[in-house]
């Protein structure tokens, strides 16, 4: 009796997989661009989701393009992702299915896209959005509240914004790669690596927009010579509506202010009687203190940042410590006008990315509770207060040769 109940109990076990999903039978969504839909665009609205459209977003549209991963053809391995023929191009042998749909709603034109799909679409591997600087500067509201409450959408995922229409980066085929979205976010990925963005995917950019005293960003990129991608520089927000963009340049000044490491960026700078002398930032150290004085906030920052000498345009000696010094004193000038430039920007802007709101908030918590009761309250504070920047830079290296 025993082991007919034994046996009875182990009968669920051997049911094996019932709630099974075969990966080659889904839609895997690898990439999506979004953007607004011109008055001039002729399209056909698929109604699937609604029969009369809310009013609320009546006179909205959007276009959503979707690279879809086609079944045994995405490289997996080294080898298979160099050269070949890149997604988009027409050929029977490419990697992806590029399908583009309309809707009033992320969610709209994903079902929309469903009725052109044979299999169930899934946006598990999903890796890259990309929107429009339009879409951007609309607000992301709509857009975040859909990818927040799916839990398909990895908080590693990268979400960027684009310079042009965000559809044709759907169609980039770049020759180092045969996949466009893997070849984006391999890009982005090294960049960080590098030290050439900081690392800010969406999760990330939803908690910085969570927080009182801070503001978010996403990184800004182009296409050049139509299958180039370029980091462009950072698309700084003010709560969700893009406030401003920067230049490649500016995402240094960002990462000196947050002390953030691998240098990754270089310098120009004219050294007087040395010439034009170009330095490779490859140490950073800052520190920020915030001081309540005649009752508003004030903002102290001192940079410490090493580089190393990596060319020079005369034949002037560099081989004495006064050199050396005269180097590291226009390098001093060159970078604090820099930082003080970039930080003018945000504050006539709005946007505090670097988060001086939430060093306020941390350490002096009573100004905060008496004064600052909204995001929006200390977007206004940050645009007016007294900031300080002094940096400190040291060339530690200037190379085998000194001549």
């Amino acid at each position: 009796m025993a082991l007919l109940l034994l046996a009875v109990l182990h009968v669920p076990l051997l049911s094996g997989c019932w709630d099974r999903h075969e990966i080659e039978d889904r839609a895997l969504i690898l990439g999506l661009a979004i953007d607004e839909v011109s008055n001039k665009e002729d399209f056909n609205e698929t109604k699937v989701t609604h029969l009369a459209v809310p009013e609320s977003v009546k006179h909205r549209m959007i276009r959503l393009t979707a690279q879809i991963a086609v079944p045994g053809r995405v490289p997996l391995g080294p080898g298979t992702g160099g050269g070949g023929d890149g997604g988009g191009k027409g050929t029977d042998s490419m990697p992806v299915w590029v399908v583009q749909v309309y809707g009033h709603s992320i969610d709209d034109c994903l079902n929309n896209l469903q009725q052109e799909v044979a299999d169930p679409k899934t946006l598990i591997h999903l890796r890259v959005i990309i929107i429009s600087k339009e879409i951007a500067q609309r607000g992301l509201s709509d857009i975040n509240d859909y990818l927040r409450r799916n839990p398909e959408v990895r908080r590693s995922t990268w979400l960027l914004v684009s310079d042009q229409e965000a559809a044709k980066f759907m169609n980039v085929s770049p020759p180092l790669e045969r996949v466009p979205t893997l070849y984006l976010l391999g890009m982005i990925e090294r960049s960080v690596a590098m030290g050439k963005f900081p690392e800010d995917t969406i999760g990330q950019f939803w908690s910085a927009q969570s927080k009182l005293g801070k503001d978010s960003f996403l990184p800004y990129i182009s296409i050049r010579n139509e299958d180039n991608i370029l980091i462009k520089g950072i698309a700084y927000f003010k709560a969700d509506r893009l406030a401003g963009t920067t230049l490649p340049h500016q995402i240094a000044s960002y990462m000196e202010f947050k002390g953030l490491d691998p240098g990754g960026y270089s310098l120009m700078i004219d050294a007087s009687e040395k010439g034009g002398v170009m330095l490779n930032v490859t140490r950073r150290e800052t520190k920020i203190d915030m001081k309540i004085k005649n009752g508003q906030p004030a903002a102290y920052i001192k940079a410490h940042v090493e580089a190393k000498l990596v060319e020079k345009e005369t034949q002037a000696m560099i081989n004495t410590s006064e050199s050396l010094q005269q180097i590291e004193k226009q390098f001093n000038q060159s970078l604090e006008l820099n930082l003080h430039k970039f930080m003018h920007q945000l504050q006539q802007d709005k946007s505090d990315i670097v988060g001086l709101g939430e060093i306020v908030r941390a350490y002096h918590s009573q100004y905060w509770r008496k004064n600052i009761h909204s995001k929006e309250e200390w977007e206004e504070v940050f645009s007016k207060i007294p900031i300080e920047i002094k940096v400190e830079c040291k060339v530690r290296r200037v190379g085998l040769k000194s001549e």
